[in-house]
């Protein structure tokens, strides 16, 4: 028994071991299998850029520097900057000085082209910087990949992490140290600085006010770089003054001549601890370039995110988990049939009924994103969004939502959130009433939490004015144009009176006729008739078509926040543009309806599937994806116990 008890153990700690380290191991084949061509495609899309600018080799590989020291290789370098996100491009170290998002953009796209959601942006940046060394004649060497994606960034790390140009020796030598880096790492590294530029900014005070310079070097600084800060801030002069376009070793030899052009450039040939090392590289080249692969291939392991952490983004500017139209391909294949007939019953029973189920979609996504929060019903110990004030004697449809869910989980049973739900209903309830067609991306997982009080505050009222509407948009990441396509949407549906009584009594930009029309549904006295319906399109109130538009230009807008789109503003001309060509507004609205849709949806093992779309469940562990390490080691484990019953 004791010896079968140590077999035991044995087994579980080699099965642990595999799947604690499985996806774990970077390697140059990662992407062999799935993305053959990944380094051809890169190196193209670098060389063409730097033939474009040659400054921009420096540029990427300070990206991936600049990456790297933050918490880890994981892009987060590359993260804009939204309402609800700070990322790292306006950190100190990096405002007005990291480079390159363009071309790395340009590099994605023709990746994802080739491979979609497969190659990270991370592994990117990696390739991109040694591509960057070797077409500025530097070396070349195998890159280690299989990194993932950051959901997240860190503006106060950067701030504290990547270390400044006024730093000395002990202050770099701790920088390094810190990322897990040697000082002979540190001082190969700083190599880098024999290709690229620095701003007069950050050289200013080392040309004017130290002492070991070289002063002929001095005097070819100071022409373009005055004294007075404010003047040629931004500047620039070359880091290596030899040859700033070629990767060689000749930022060591300037260094020993005094010609650093940085304080902390020259702090490592200042009589300090890394004398030795300047003064082999500046004689001894390949010294240089050895030491140099070595700390890159170094760095590029710092903290990287790899198996199921972080994410593969399609975009390497924005952080969402992946989406895709493919997402229940193999777990629910009859899907979107099963919602399409759905949607097609209740809008056959109640045209209305569109309307209403791309609305909830509308008033779900502006509510802390995309996650079927707005379906929870109130419960004594828990206060949903449905009576919050847009929302309440309002939104409708759950019944429809709860009969698709209900044929859904027959079909697939605890596979499809009912987020994904109002997505695929949305879309659908468009195409049912003459509206575009698009691919719904998938993946979204149900939120246990909702809020009145965002909802309170984040859905825009119809009293809005279009500086309130622009900017509740924009806290959503949607942009003027994609504010006035997803506002198309009230080419269907109806208003209660409550919602329109104002503009058609007291408002003078409103076509008189239309007024009146609508005057006779719609008491003066409030109280009288409040829930009384008109239709939001007066032409054809059912039809998904550009008519919104057109009765904007005659000043028929129902709502005050409809007419605001066209009132001598700044959104008058898009409009206009969608009135006249109905393709047009068929193309943004797509656009917009799949960025609303992005809106920070839960994914992975974040928030729940709900077997009931009006109350969250308990808690429930999102399955493990299927591998071959995983099939194996369920193999190994059924045999060990099998094998444990017979014998105990």
């Amino acid at each position: 028994m004791a010896s079968f008890s140590g077999l035991a153990i044995t087994l579980l700690s080699i099965v642990a071991l595999l799947l604690g380290n499985s996806h774990a191991r970077l390697t140059p084949d990662f992407y062999e299998d799935s993305c053959p061509d990944l380094l051809s495609i890169v190196q193209a899309q670098v060389e063409m850029a730097i033939k474009n600018e040659k400054r921009m080799g420096a540029s990427l590989l300070r990206l991936f520097f600049h990456d790297c020291f933050v918490n880890g290789c994981d892009g987060s370098v590359l993260l804009d900057d939204t309402p609800a996100f700070v990322g790292e491009k306006n950190a100190a170290p990096n405002a007005n000085s990291v480079r390159g998002f363009e071309v790395i953009d340009v590099i994605k796209a023709a990746v994802e082209e080739a491979c979609p959601g497969v190659v990270s942006c991370t592994d990117i940046l990696a390739i991109s910087a040694r591509d960057s060394v070797f077409q500025l004649g530097g070396p070349d060497w195998q890159v280690k990949l299989g990194r993932r994606d950051a959901r997240k960034a860190s503006q106060a790390a950067a701030n504290s992490s990547i270390p400044p140009p006024t730093s000395n020796l002990s202050e770099l030598v701790s920088s390094y140290a810190a990322q897990g880096l040697s000082v002979q790492d540190m001082v190969a590294l700083s190599g880098a600085h024999t290709i690229g530029k620095a701003r007069c900014t950050t050289f200013r005070n080392r040309i004017y006010q130290e002492a070991n310079i070289d002063s002929f070097f001095t005097n070819t600084r100071k022409p373009n770089c005055p004294g007075t800060p404010g003047q040629g801030d931004d500047n620039l002069a070359p880091l290596d003054i030899q040859t700033p376009t070629r990767f060689d070793n000749s930022y060591f030899v300037n260094l020993v001549a005094w010609k650093g052009l940085l304080h902390s450039d020259q702090a490592l040939f200042n009589g300090g601890s890394t004398d030795t090392i300047v003064q082999n590289y500046s004689q001894n080249p390949d010294a240089f370039i050895q030491d140099f692969v070595t700390a890159m291939i170094k760095m590029g392991d710092i903290k990287p995110l790899t198996g199921r952490k972080g994410e593969i983004r399609t975009n390497c500017r924005s952080s969402h988990p992946l989406l895709s139209p493919k997402f229940y391909s193999d777990t629910c294949p009859d899907l979107l049939p099963i919602i399409q007939h759905q949607v097609q019953l209740a809008v056959a029973e109640e045209r209305r009924m569109g309307a209403s189920l791309l609305r909830l979609f509308f008033h779900d996504c502006f509510v802390n994103g995309c996650d079927a929060s707005v379906l929870l019903d109130d419960t004594p110990t828990f206060i949903g969004e449905k009576n919050a004030v847009p929302n309440k004697n309002s939104i409708r449809g759950f019944e429809v939502i709860d009969a698709i869910k209900a044929a859904v989980e027959e079909a697939c049973p605890g596979v499809v959130s009912c987020a994904d739900i109002l997505t695929i209903t949305a879309r659908d309830s468009v195409v049912e009433l003459g509206g575009p067609y698009w691919d719904v991306r998938l993946g979204r997982r149900d939120a246990r939490t909702a809020s009145q009080a965002a909802a309170n505050t984040s859905i825009p009222p119809p009293t809005g004015s279009l500086d309130q509407l622009i900017t509740s948009f924009h806290a959503q990441g949607l942009s003027v144009q994609d504010m006035v396509a997803l506002s198309g949407a009230h080419t269907i549906g109806l208003a209660r009176c409550t919602n329109f009584r104002n503009r058609t009594y007291h408002e003078k930009n409103i076509n008189g006729f239309f007024a009146k029309e609508r005057q006779e549904s719609c008491p003066r006295i409030v109280g009288h008739g409040d829930n009384n319906l008109v239709p939001l399109d007066v032409q054809t109130s059912t039809v998904f078509d550009n008519n919104y538009y057109k009765n904007l230009l005659g000043y028929k807008g129902l709502l005050h926040s409809d007419q605001q789109l066209f009132n001598g503003g700044s959104t008058d001309s898009i409009v206009h543009a969608y009135a006249r060509n109905p393709d047009a507004f068929y193309a943004d609205f797509i656009a917009a309806m799949i960025k609303m849709g992005d809106n920070r949806p839960l994914t992975g093992a974040d928030g729940e599937i709900r077997m009931d779309c009006r109350k969250a469940s308990s808690f429930k562990e999102a399955p493990i994806p299927n591998s071959p390490l995983i099939s194996t080691v369920t193999l190994v484990l059924t045999s060990f116990l099998s094998f444990s019953i017979r014998f105990s």
